[in-house]
C-alpha cells in the first residue's frame, strides 16, 4: 500500500508541476499509466507477500533440518559411543577366545600326557600281574590269587599259606610263597607295596601278647614286611604295613568259608606314579 500512494503523489506533483491543462487524450493516457502502475505495484506487493512468505516457511524448515541435524549428530555420537563400546567387548572377547583356546590346546595336551601315563602304567600292571601268575603258579591251588583292582595288582595269600593257625610266624610253604614273589619284585623297582593284614570277625582268645583282631592283623603284616626287606633284600622304601583287622572282608557272610576267605594277607603292588603327579601339579 505505501508503494501505491507514492507513486499517486508522484503522478499528482507531476500533474501540477506541468501547470498545463491537459487534454483529454492525455489524461487518459495519465490515467492508463497511473492504472497501469497501481497494477504493477499490486503485483509487486503480492510478490513482496509470497516472498515474505516462502521466507518465513523456508526459516522454519531451516529451523526444522537444524534441530534434525541435532538430533542426527546426536543419535550419530551415541551410535559411535556404541559402536567403540561393541568393538572394545569385541577385541576382549577375542582375547579371551584366543587365551581360552591357547588354555584348551595346552589342556588337551597334558591330557593326552596324562592318558599315555595312564596306559602306560596299564600296560605295566598287566605285564607284572601275567609275571606274578606265572611265578607263584604253583601256589594258587593253596588260595594265593594275582588280581588286577583300580590299577593295582593284588597278590591275596590266605592266611594258611603263610601262617599256623593264631599264629604270626611265617611257615616254610609260606616263606616259599614270598620267595617266588620277591624274586619278581626285585626285578620292578618302579612297584611299591603295601602289605594289608585281614582277620575274619571272630574275637580272639588266649593268644598272648595278641589282644586283638587289630593286633593280629598289624602283626602279621608287619612279619610278612620283615621277611621280605630282612630276607629277600626287598628296599624297605618301598613297603609300608597295615592292620585292617576284620573291618574290610571280601564275603561278609556268617559262615567259615566266608570267614576262610576273610582271613588273609594282601600284597598291594601300586606302579610309582611320580610323572603323572609332576604333570597334573603343573
Amino acid at each position: 500500500m505505501k508503494i501505491k500512494y507514492l507513486l499517486f503523489a508522484l503522478v499528482l506533483c507531476l500533474s501540477l508541476h506541468s501547470c498545463v491543462v491537459l487534454s483529454t487524450k492525455k489524461y487518459q493516457a495519465m490515467v492508463s499509466q497511473r492504472d497501469s502502475l497501481f497494477t504493477r505495484t499490486a503485483n509487486l506487493e503480492t510478490q513482496v507477500a509470497q516472498l515474505q512468505s516462502d521466507t518465513a516457511r523456508l526459516r522454519h524448515e531451516l529451523a526444522g533440518l537444524k534441530s534434525d541435524l541435532a538430533d542426527q549428530r546426536g543419535a550419530y555420537g551415541t551410535l559411535k559411543g556404541n559402536y567403540d563400546a561393541l568393538n572394545t567387548n569385541l577385541n576382549s572377547t577375542n582375547s579371551k577366545v584366543s587365551q581360552l583356546s591357547s588354555d584348551l590346546k595346552k589342556r588337551e595336551q597334558r591330557l593326552k600326557e596324562v592318558e599315555d601315563i595312564l596306559r602306560k602304567r596299564d600296560e605295566a600292571t598287566n605285564a607284572l600281574k601275567d609275571k606274578l601268575q606265572k611265578a607263584l603258579l604253583g601256589f594258587q591251588q593253596n588260595g594265593l590269587t594275582v588280581a588286577i583292582k583300580n590299577g593295582k595288582v593284588y597278590v591275596s595269600l590266605t592266611d594258611k599259606l603263610l601262617f599256623p593257625s593264631g599264629s604270626i610266624v611265617i611257615d616254610e610253604h609260606g616263606k616259599a610263597a614270598l620267595k617266588q614273589l620277591a624274586a619278581v619284585l626285585n626285578k620292578e623297582p618302579d612297584i611299591n607295596m603295601a602289605v594289608e593284614g585281614h582277620t575274619d570277625d571272630k574275637r580272639i582268645i588266649n593268644l598272648g601278647q595278641i589282644k586283638d583282631n587289630w593286633d593280629l592283623s598289624v602283626l602279621r603284616a608287619t612279619s610278612v614286611t620283615r621277611y621280605l626287606t630282612e630276607v629277600e633284600k626287598i628296599d624297605p622304601h618301598r613297603l609300608t604295613a597295615t592292620g585292617k583287622g576284620e573291618f574290610q572282608p571280601i564275603d561278609p557272610a556268617d559262615n567259615n568259608d566266608a570267614r576262610t576267605k576273610n582271613r588273609r594277607i594282601e600284597i598291594v603292588l601300586s606302579p610309582k606314579l611320580d610323572e603323572l603327579y609332576n604333570l597334573i601339579t603343573k
